[in-house]
């Protein structure tokens, strides 16, 4: 198969992408892959570091408030288009797909064009502007939740899940933590991060707790992000801390989930999908910057089956946060059925479902 796979922005959209390429190169060892990105995006270092052939566009979203720069937006999507058809032509790909951002709409559009089958990939329960757009023109539709099925044209769309969950699913718990931050692996683990941009408010409140979640019996992994890192370890002796560990960022995020107990972060629809696809509880702090409050719905579908707990960011503070995780870390039971609730629903066969829905489009 030569696939052509494009989406970018946040790691929400690259994730899914690099999942199904991994799948799809275990089972056709002889496919070919382009991965089309932006430079600016964090598409382009991910992508990069994975060894993927990488062709860039030059586009940019655009504002929601009537401004001169959306006339240079609505140039650069133009261009994009022709830059996309010039690829796709040079590549000749059986199938594109988009998993999202900006990046994808001149992509996938042009493939469309093109007379090239495609398929989108939508992770959230509330579908972004990009994916809206292509909706009308792409062949097959490929959503997470059942909450986004209704956006979309009925005749068109799939629940597949997201190809992260099965690539994490069965992941068995190592000595990683104990070899990479000299945990202990004796301990219970509780990760916190704030998705690949950080998360200031969560940022905050973790501050605010640091002294309480050294003493703790459980022991903490936390993600800042790369610009909160710096103000985060201020004054702190990185060195003497025993029970927490402090990160600007996690590469080896999948090491790090098969060895954690509880999972404290946003709502962003490809961490969800992680953590469901190990089976992991997890306390959701939805971030209200985003579009339509989508990350509130997709916290909600794991909070009323009982996989999660919500903690609103307006409600977050150190105290509030070191309530909600001791309710859970000091009742075994109540994490163990939250960890069961979330195994449920983690979509540990999404990945072959999309590639089956790509081997219907192959011509």
């Amino acid at each position: 198969m030569r696939l052509l796979v494009s989406g970018g922005g946040t790691g929400g959209h690259v994730y899914p992408a690099l999942s199904l390429v991994k799948y799809v190169k275990e089972v056709e060892p002889d496919s070919e892959f382009m991965y089309v990105g932006t430079e600016r995006g964090l598409e382009s270092s991910i992508v990069k570091h994975e060894n993927l052939p990488f062709a860039s566009v030059d586009i940019q979203g655009f504002r929601r408030k009537l401004t001169f720069e959306n006339v240079t937006t609505i140039q650069k999507f133009l261009k994009s288009i022709k830059d996309s058809k010039r690829i796709i032509k040079e590549f000749k790909p059986d199938v594109v797909v988009g998993t999202g951002g900006y990046v994808c709409a001149p992509v996938v559009y042009g493939a469309h064009k093109l007379g090239v089958p495609t398929l989108i990939h939508e992770q959230n329960s509330v579908p972004g502007v990009a994916n809206k757009f292509l909706s009308r023109y792409v062949d097959k539709i490929a959503v997470c939740f059942e909450d986004a099925i209704e956006y979309f044209p009925q005749a068109k769309v799939e629940l597949t899940g997201n190809p992260r969950a099965q690539e994490v699913a069965g992941l068995s718990p190592n000595n990683y933590l104990a070899d990479t931050y000299h945990l202990d692996t004796a301990k219970k683990t509780v990760l916190i991060f704030g998705g690949s941009r950080g998360a200031q408010t969560m940022m905050n409140a973790v501050a605010e707790s640091l002294a309480e979640l050294e003493a703790k019996d459980y022991q903490t992994i936390i993600a800042t992000g790369k610009i909160y890192y710096d103000d985060m370890i201020k004054g702190i002796e990185l060195d003497a801390l025993k029970n927490v560990r402090i990160l600007p960022y996690i590469d080896n995020m999948t090491d790090v989930l098969a060895n954690t107990d509880l999972v404290v972060s946003r709502a962003g629809a490809t961490s969800i999908a992680e953590f469901t696809g190990m089976g992991l509880p997890s306390i959701l702090i939805p971030s209200p910057n985003v579009t339509n409050d989508h990350q509130t719905k997709n916290a909600m579908s794991l909070v009323k089956v009982g996989a999660a707990e919500l903690l609103k960011d307006s409600d977050l503070s150190g105290a509030s946060l070191i309530k909600t995780i001791d309710d859970i870390m000091n009742d075994p039971n109540k994490l163990q059925q939250m960890a069961t609730e979330a195994e449920k629903i983690g979509y540990q066969d999404a990945t072959t479902h999309l590639y089956e829905l790509l081997k219907a489009l192959q011509k």
